[in-house]
């Protein structure tokens, strides 16, 4: 569908481009936006329902399993008496003296005080605490190593889907190849080739044994060292999926007619590409980076038992096993915040980049 574009004289011209007008990328006058608040708001009603959701579903799931946190400590401690395990299971809130519902408001409150609950599983330690020790190592890893990759793919992606039919297309197959290769594979790759094999990193661990965590050069540098295999094995295992994404978008996008009155008025090649044709094909992008947050935890519990990494993935799966219900809890928590905040700061960028998006709820 051909789009119509208004007659300016070479005065207008000369002011603005006349590319700019009917186009997602800018805007014809240099007026003030107007700030899309019926956007915003049903934007933040509709993540306030989606957390209050998975809060709620987050404390059933695990009274609806069999056996609890209390039964499990017990297998492993058999030594606590009776007295000392009804009391824990007081301390855990999963006393049968209490109604369902009477658990879940008691839930809700320890979230607002900000009260995680006891984990069995790290000597009956506040959740808060052992996922504070353990979250920044992921963030620190995975979230560095996921952005990483989503930049180079999408700039990579731009620039082969604009030289569509030269030899860039060649990177399409390679990178895909590589996009199917599991995280274990690529990881035991990883360690045969640069740290047997060539000795360069080390093949475990988030620093030295025997090192305490601290804030000195050589600590960085050791935590720098361990982590290059780690986060090249998802940089080289994601890169893919965000380079054919951001090709294929760039496809569709590089026939719309703006582009094309764009190169036939001779703008410059840079200028096209990244102000106007890059700029409409990254929208989709920005949603699926959004999404994959949530998927950042399940893909580090395999790369973590490979390079015995800690982090939330181990964390997750040692809890699982352990049925450490509040410490699971508390996982589910964060991945779910995180991908509520990623999706909230995805729609604010959406918003800013695509102009239509306030016009339609401003």
């Amino acid at each position: 569908m051909s789009t119509a574009f208004p007659q300016l004289d070479d005065n207008d011209l000369v002011a603005r481009d006349a590319l700019e007008v009917g186009t997602t990328a800018t805007t014809a006058e240099r007026t003030r936006r107007p700030v899309p608040w019926r956007f915003f708001a049903g934007r933040a009603a509709f993540y306030l329902f989606t957390l209050w959701a998975a809060i709620t579903i987050n404390f059933f799931l695990p009274r609806l399993m069999k056996g609890d946190a209390v039964s499990s400590y017990l297998a492993r401690n058999r030594t606590v008496s009776p007295e000392a395990a009804e009391a824990l299971r007081v301390l855990l809130g999963i006393d049968t003296d209490k109604s369902i519902w009477q658990q879940y408001l008691e839930y809700w409150g320890m979230l607002l005080r900000g009260d995680l609950g006891i984990s069995t599983l790290h000597g009956l330690r506040p959740v808060a605490e052992v996922l504070a020790a353990a979250l920044p190592w992921t963030l620190g890893l995975v979230g560095i190593a996921t952005i990483i990759s989503f930049a180079i793919g999408t700039l990579l992606g731009a620039v082969v889907g604009w030289k569509r039919g030269s030899k860039l297309d060649a990177i399409i197959p390679v990178t895909t190849f590589f996009n199917t290769i599991p995280y274990f594979w690529l990881g035991l790759i990883a360690i045969a080739i640069f740290s047997s094999t060539l000795k360069w990193f080390p093949s475990s661990h988030a620093y030295d044994k025997g090192q305490s965590p601290e804030w000195s050069l050589d600590f960085i540098g050791q935590v720098i060292m361990h982590g290059t295999l780690p986060a090249l094995t998802i940089v080289v295992a994601s890169l893919g999926g965000w380079v054919l994404g951001m090709r294929n978008m760039m496809l569709t996008v590089l026939d719309d007619d703006y582009i094309t009155v764009a190169q036939a008025k001779g703008m410059p090649n840079k200028r096209v590409l990244w102000g106007y044709a890059a700029r409409n094909a990254v929208l989709p992008q920005i949603q699926s980076f959004a999404l994959s947050i949530g998927f950042i935890v399940g893909g580090t519990i395999v790369m973590e038992m490979v390079f015995s990494y800690p982090g939330v993935g181990k964390l997750l799966l040692d809890a699982t096993n352990a049925k450490d219900f509040a410490l699971m809890q508390g996982v589910f928590l964060v991945i779910t915040l995180s991908v509520l905040v990623a999706n909230i700061l995805a729609d604010v960028v959406y918003a800013y980049l695509d102009p239509r998006t306030r016009q339609m709820e401003s």
